[in-house]
């Protein structure tokens, strides 16, 4: 019989074990050993039974367990010592309270996923665990961040396979009773709300659910709630599921409700407002414009609010490709805001404007959520060094007139919590050589010094902890295959060969992640034979670990699973090749530390960051990869390989991903495998285990979530901070006054006449240059403006590549034409093919960059060829 109603029946715990319903709803427990420790000592049985969840735990254990262990002082001291570690954490001062300068009072972190825990499963794949690990290293630094996302009822879905591979999906129910989240409430006890208007006069509400990620809030907006119609319940549904329109309310819950749900949750708890508006990636963009909204009602016009609100917001971009991002029809946003639905004090046209492509290549009839990020931001970043690059040119037309490299958004590359993905050996390993404290701050704060202890643990050590973890995942790779081919169909007698399934002393390859076919999961069976040569070696086997999910929407992914899978069914290769349904964090944090390589083979430069190896190389594993996002910035042959590319534009895409998979497979045959077999005099793989230590001293202080978190706090959230209080309402109008002016006299702005002191087309090392410039500013000031000299080396083309800019002053006043003369000094810093040229930009106090405004002035053709001279 089926219930007709669900209900959550919570455990009445005694008075002395109190603190265990506290510790269980901050989640902290999930990156915290002893927290942990001390949830599984409560039932072992029931520990394990419940998914490693404490509020599941409490749930299921039997009051007369509960009452046993009310009256045990050896676990009651254990529950004090962890509730006062709790406390402590939770109050005490921390990274950011040491640092100087007025920091940030808040900042609100937007994301449309969160990866926190298994057992709160709010991801997708690599942005949400990112989110996550942004929020846990934030707590761990006490950087008083606010994160707002929304709580999917289906959360992303589960992935099992039928009897021939395809992907099957499950999207089980989640209630948010049975999760560690608790309702944020009004003062009088009622759930809090937020409200967005709707089309026809129909309004979409939302419950605010409070996850607490250690010291951080993490509020997530859930509109499952009586008082919302049937289709407006199932907003918050599923995690990147539904139609364009679906898509479209989801971005304005997280960005316009999630702006109102931090409103609400400073209001109630006293919580400081945040200074700074984080976006992560672009579905939370619509937050900017709830910000503007707020201002003009404060009397603010638009223009000024967009100001004010720009200087404090941070955009960050995740995706290298135009397909990445999420676009909309014009006419649905148009829908969706001005009078009669949400915003109606804004002019419709002016929201449009934020998002139109309206530049050389864009579609002028979508509206593009990263594109309106960047818009209502004035600090951008990528999210690796490459990325960065990737990034400026791929949203260069929002900048006419600069060069790529000009573009105002720069990098901070993505680190990963250490304390979530560090397996608890590899933790007591570090501890045992340098103590609990310092190894703990090692994965926390960084610093070399800490890691460069890891030179001083014996060989030995370090080759059976790599033992220990590779059996452990032998372990739970046979308990999940058996489960899997269970779930296919298959009954007990059939699965006795997963028995021998993985060999713990064999070189052990992962490879795990979302399945879009840029990742190419199937690279590695380009060739069959010798890909199986390889498994199947007599001295020197491999074994390779497979997982991944492709969405459910994508065919072309599924095919790509079921490719692989019906290879890994092989009964000639099912003993060393195995592909995992359901990949996921509890997943993960097994895969990361029993492999011994981490292979990553995407198409170059389509890896924003690929934060997956770095977390394997935390636990001493070492990365095969193309040079792409992270690894294209850190890769030492020290510790990994990097595998060619060929990406040149006359290589197709067939020939491409068979060039690289042949070099993939020479470097497994000639390299990789004779290293980790190959036995020095002490017996062990001295040479392997060297790239093991390297790995762990020159990559892991790199690698950490919060390296990255002080970098957003250093380069980005206090600037944002400090430029956020500089913009009063006076300032913000200043601002957004000079920019119409500025904007309305530059077709008036010119550079007239350009000489130089330069005798010839030769120049010395070290002599300096005297350059005059005449410039017609219009109705514009000197004060309005900054011209510059530009110079560097010239490419074939005459193109400068590496430019300097050196600002020139004016000398006198204009001449009877009106035009003003500049000038300055020109450094020949550089031999070789040297060029210069001259431009004027938009300057004022305010402005984050010279590119901000998107306008420039440079010499016409016709001023170049009088005056343009190349240094040879």
């Amino acid at each position: 019989m089926k219930a007709i109603r669900r209900l959550t029946v919570r455990p009445v715990l005694p008075d002395p074990l109190r603190p265990l319903s506290d510790l269980a709803r901050n989640l902290r427990w999930s990156w915290h050993p002893e927290t942990r420790d001390l949830f599984q000592s409560v039932d072992p049985e029931c520990w394990a039974a419940s998914g490693r969840d404490p509020v599941r735990l409490l749930g299921t254990v039997p009051p007369g367990r509960l009452a046993e262990l009310a009256e045990d002082r050896r676990f009651l001291r254990r529950l004090t010592a962890v509730a006062d570690d709790l406390d402590h954490y939770m109050s005490g001062d921390r990274w950011y309270q040491a640092r100087p300068g007025r920091l940030p009072a808040a900042v609100a972190y937007f994301s449309p996923e969160f990866g926190i825990t298994a057992a709160l499963p709010q991801y997708s794949g690599g942005l949400g665990i990112l989110a996550g690990d942004h929020l846990k290293a934030a707590s761990d630094l006490g950087v008083p961040l606010i994160g707002v996302g929304l709580l999917y009822r289906h959360g992303y879905f589960r992935q099992s396979l039928s009897r021939d591979g395809w992907q099957q999906e499950h999207y089980p129910v989640l209630d948010p009773h049975e999760l560690p989240l608790a309702l944020l409430k009004e003062a009088d006890g009622t759930p809090a709300h937020v409200a967005l208007a709707l089309p026809g006069g129909r309004e979409l509400r939302a419950r605010i659910w409070l996850a607490q990620v250690g010291r951080v809030p993490l509020l997530l907006l859930d509109s499952d709630v009586e008082e919302n119609d049937l289709g407006e319940r199932g907003v918050t549904d599923r995690l990147y599921g539904g139609g364009s329109e679906h898509r479209l309310l989801q971005e304005m819950l997280l960005g316009i409700g999630g702006v109102r749900a931090v409103r609400t949750y400073c209001r109630l708890t006293g919580h400081d407002a945040p200074e700074v508006f984080h976006t992560n990636e672009g579905h939370a963009g619509f937050l900017g414009l709830e910000r503007i909204s707020e201002l003009c009602d404060e009397g603010l016009e638009f223009g000024s609010a967009l100001e004010a609100v720009r200087a404090g917001t941070v955009f960050t971009t995740h995706t290298p490709v135009p397909a990445g991002i999420d676009r909309f029809d014009r006419e649905l946003v148009a829908r969706h805001f001005g009078p009669g639905a949400e915003l109606p004090r804004i002019d419709v046209e002016r929201v449009l404007r934020l998002g139109m492509e309206t530049y050389p290549g864009g579609e002028p009839n979508l509206f593009n959520m990263a594109v309106m990020g960047l818009r209502l931001a004035q600090r951008a970043n990528g999210v690796s060094l490459l990325h960065g690059g990737v990034s400026r040119e791929m949203f260069a037309g929002l900048w006419p007139g600069f060069d790529a490299d000009e573009v105002p958004i720069t990098s901070v590359t993505n680190g990963v919590h250490a304390p979530t993905w560090v397996a608890p050996e590899v933790f007591r390993l570090g501890a045992r050589q340098i103590g609990a404290q310092r190894a703990e701050d090692a994965l926390t704060l960084g610093g070399s010094d800490r890691w460069d202890s890891v030179a001083d643990i014996p060989d030995q050590d370090i080759w059976e902890l790599r033992r220990t973890l590779r059996e452990q995942l032998v372990e739970e790779v046979r308990e999940r295959l058996r489960a899997s081919w269970r779930q296919r169909g298959a009954g007990t007698a059939e699965l006795g060969w997963i028995d021998d399934v993985l060999d713990p002393d064999v070189l052990t390859i992962g490879f795990a992640r979302r399945v879009p076919s840029y990742k190419r999961l199937t690279l590695m069976l380009r060739d069959r034979d010798r890909l199986m040569d390889l498994l199947l070696h007599a001295e020197r086997p491999i074994q390779i670990v497979v997982a991944g999910k492709a969405h459910p929407a994508d065919d072309g992914g599924k095919r790509l699973v079921q490719e692989l899978v019906r290879f890994a069914d092989d009964p000639r290769v099912r003993h060393r090749i195995v592909f995992l349904p359901d990949y996921g964090m509890a997943m993960a944090q097994k895969l990361y530390p029993g492999c011994d390589i981490w292979l990553n083979n995407p198409l170059r430069p389509l890896e924003a960051c690929g934060t997956s190896g770095m977390k394997a190389a935390l636990n001493g594993c070492l990365n095969l990869s193309v040079l792409d996002g992270w690894w294209d910035e850190w890769f030492q042959p020290d510790f990994g390989w990097a595998i060619p590319t060929a990406d040149g534009a006359g290589t197709d895409p067939d020939r491409r991903d068979a060039i690289e998979a042949s070099a993939l497979y020479d470097l497994l045959e000639q390299r990789i495998t004779p290293r980790f077999y190959e036995r020095g005099a002490s017996g062990l793989p001295d040479r392997w285990i060297e790239m093991v230590r390297r790995t762990l001293s020159l990559l892991g202080p790199k690698v950490l979530a919060g390296r990255m978190v002080r970098e957003y706090v250093e380069r980005l959230y206090t600037p944002a901070a400090e430029a956020h209080r500089a913009m009063d309402p006076d300032s913000a109008r200043a601002l957004a006054e000079w920019k119409d002016r500025v904007r309305a006299a530059w077709p008036g702005v010119s550079v007239d006449h350009v000489e130089t002191s330069a005798a010839g087309a030769t120049a010395e090392l070290g002599s300096t240059l005297g350059l005059r410039v005449r410039v017609n500013l219009g109705d514009l000031a000197p004060d309005d403006v900054e011209v510059q000299a530009v110079s560097g080396r010239v490419d074939s083309e005459d193109r400068i590549t590496d430019a300097a800019t050196v600002p020139l002053k004016p000398v006198g006043g204009p001449d009877l034409e009106g035009r003003w003369a500049y000038e300055g000094p020109l450094a020949l810093d550089r031999t070789g093919p040297f060029g210069y040229t001259v431009r004027i930009l938009p300057a004022h106090r305010l402005l984050a960059s010279g590119a901000e405004a998107g306008l420039v002035a440079v010499p016409s053709d016709d001023v170049l060829q009088a005056a343009g001279l190349l240094m040879r």
